[in-house]
């Protein structure tokens, strides 16, 4: 079941007198089939090829027009239910499926629209907003669609990076290794502030990956970073990690088997949907090499966060383990927000619910 509004606010309540809340792509990948009842099915996917497998989830260049809209579709309908599977909805995984209805009637092809007028004409289409677009032009990019691979534990540094033009699996492994590589958005900023120190990546290669993360991401070149005003209050962002490890605590949320650091398959992650006015939130631990390295894994939550018709954030929340705020949950890098500070608390986008005042309705800090 979704985490509302008013389930994140009344869950802020019940905790808030005992507990302080401010404490891509050659890999191979599955894609949950279920198991086929007839033999000679079973024997035929057993002969299937590395090559067919990883053609299987990314998008096969072979398709073109129509075929290839209907891929993308494909995709959207995968990821609404997949989040219904993990317990979103019903309101995300029913956008998802408008506009996998919308990317499948189309009557041309969705490269020859970003050709002409970028993810601007994507955004013109009904039902499709900055999210779904930029979702929409990573797969025709890269032929990947890392939000979809992080909900079903596909995805890998590794396999995202090589997403980009001209990154091939060495490179791509210097970057994760050497340059603590784990987002499209850490190479962005490494590669703004002069930082990334890695062999190959020289000044002509540099420019290239710049000019292709700007496209991916969806910003001019050389932006500067989000700025807090458009992102959630802090006292949101906490009260989710609190709801994410107190109800992961309890066995009440879905698991995944991540692929990365799980040669086991192990079904041990962890994944929480919810939101709050205009905000939907996934969370879930960190799978990062450093995580594990440290012992994090049950202590760094990262959030990803969005709202209707924008594009994605993520922050990761943690314990400080130094300085005033040790043993406190602080979000890395706004240690120095505090909860008391965000005022006023969120305002509903939607009318009131019956009986509910705008006070009682909005979320309250704790």
């Amino acid at each position: 079941m979704a985490h509302g509004t008013g389930e994140i606010r009344d869950y802020a309540r019940g905790v808030r007198g005992s507990h302080q809340l401010a404490q891509a792509s050659v890999d191979l990948v599955s894609r949950m089939h279920n198991t086929p009842s007839n033999p000679e099915v079973l024997t035929t996917r057993k002969r299937v090829t590395v090559r067919e497998k990883a053609e299987e989830t990314s998008l096969p260049e072979r398709l073109v027009g129509a075929a290839r809209n209907r891929w993308i579709a494909g995709k959207l309908e995968d990821f609404a239910s997949l989040l219904e599977q993990q317990g979103d909805g019903p309101f995300r995984p029913r956008a998802y499926r408008k506009a996998a209805a919308t990317v499948a009637s189309l009557p041309e092809p969705i490269d020859t629209i970003l050709a002409r007028q970028g993810r601007d004409g994507l955004i013109s289409l009904p039902t499709i907003g900055a999210g779904i677009a930029a979702a929409i032009a990573e797969m025709a990019a890269s032929g990947r669609w890392q939000q979809l691979d992080r909900l079903r534990g596909e995805l890998t540094p590794e396999a995202l990076v090589r997403t980009l033009p001209g990154i091939g699996p060495q490179l791509a492994r210097r970057l994760c290794r050497d340059g603590k590589i784990e987002t499209l958005e850490d190479l962005e900023a490494q590669l703004h502030l002069g930082s990334l120190d890695v062999a190959g990546l020289g000044p002509r290669r540099r420019a290239m990956l710049a000019a292709s993360l700007a496209e991916r991401l969806g910003r001019p070149m050389r932006a500067p970073a989000p700025q807090r005003a458009n992102m959630p209050p802090i006292s949101l962002l906490l009260q989710v990690d609190r709801m994410y490890r107190d109800r992961a605590a309890k066995g009440e949320l879905k698991l995944m088997a991540p692929k990365r650091f799980n040669p086991a398959g192990e079904v041990w992650l962890p994944i929480l949907h919810a939101r709050h006015d205009a905000w939907h939130f996934t969370a879930l631990y960190s799978n990062t090499r450093l995580a594990h390295e440290l012992g994090r894994t049950r202590d760094w939550v990262v959030i990803y966060f969005h709202k209707e018709m924008e594009a994605e954030g993520r922050c990761t929340v943690v314990t400080e383990t130094q300085g005033p705020r040790k043993g406190q949950r602080v979000v890395r890098g706004r240690e120095d927000e505090v909860v008391e500070q965000v005022t006023p608390p969120v305002q509903p986008t939607r009318p009131f619910p019956k009986g509910r005042t705008k006070r009682s309705h909005a979320l309250r800090n704790a």
